[in-house]
């Protein structure tokens, strides 16, 4: 329990690794409160992409949970990539759903054209909200899509939603993160 955090810390003669899971705060609570060997993450700034292979129902119901479930969670989703060849059916409707369920969606302008959506600056792409706040990007690839998770991700966990297995086993080759979902 919480309460036990602080006896177990002290424990260095007989714990011999800690693996916290929790937010950021957490994980670096912990690290900095204890002589025990730490693996632990600093942050999770996770990606999902929407591949244009995708079923688009199966995208919205993944991109969902992954945001609202549980927000505050390390391998939450805080940013959504959409594939431009579906991004004219997918995002007005991802939006409304984002909405309808409490989250405040941040859109780059392609998907402010296609929505209510609140324009993203360049310090969201790089954010880990832990609250129901996501960030939207229109790309125009699977390559756009990885090299912007490899670029602006924590390396933690992503994930493609596509119907396509080569475009998939490309990304799971691709994106360096310890985990990769498909």
């Amino acid at each position: 329990s919480r309460a036990d955090i602080g006896t177990i810390l002290g424990l260095d003669g007989y714990i011999d690794l800690l693996i916290p899971r929790g937010s950021n705060e957490f994980v670096r609570y912990i690290q900095e409160n204890t002589r025990i060997p730490v693996l632990g993450h600093a942050a999770g700034i996770c990606h999902v992409y929407v591949d244009g292979s995708a079923d688009q129902d199966m995208a919205e119901q993944v991109a969902l949970d992954s945001k609202i479930q549980y927000p505050a969670v390390c391998n939450a989703a805080e940013t959504l990539l959409v594939d431009s060849a579906i991004a004219g059916s997918f995002i007005p409707r991802m939006v409304s759903e984002y909405e309808a369920n409490g989250v405040e969606v941040r859109g780059d302008e392609r998907v402010c054209a296609l929505s209510d959506a609140v324009p993203a600056t360049s310090e969201d792409w790089d954010t880990e909200y832990g609250d129901l706040v996501i960030s939207i990007k229109v790309v125009d690839s699977l390559p756009e899509a990885v090299d912007f998770i490899n670029s602006h991700g924590s390396h933690h966990t992503d994930a493609i939603v596509a119907e396509d297995p080569c475009r998939a086993a490309a990304f799971v080759r691709s994106v360096d993160s310890a985990d990769v979902f498909v």
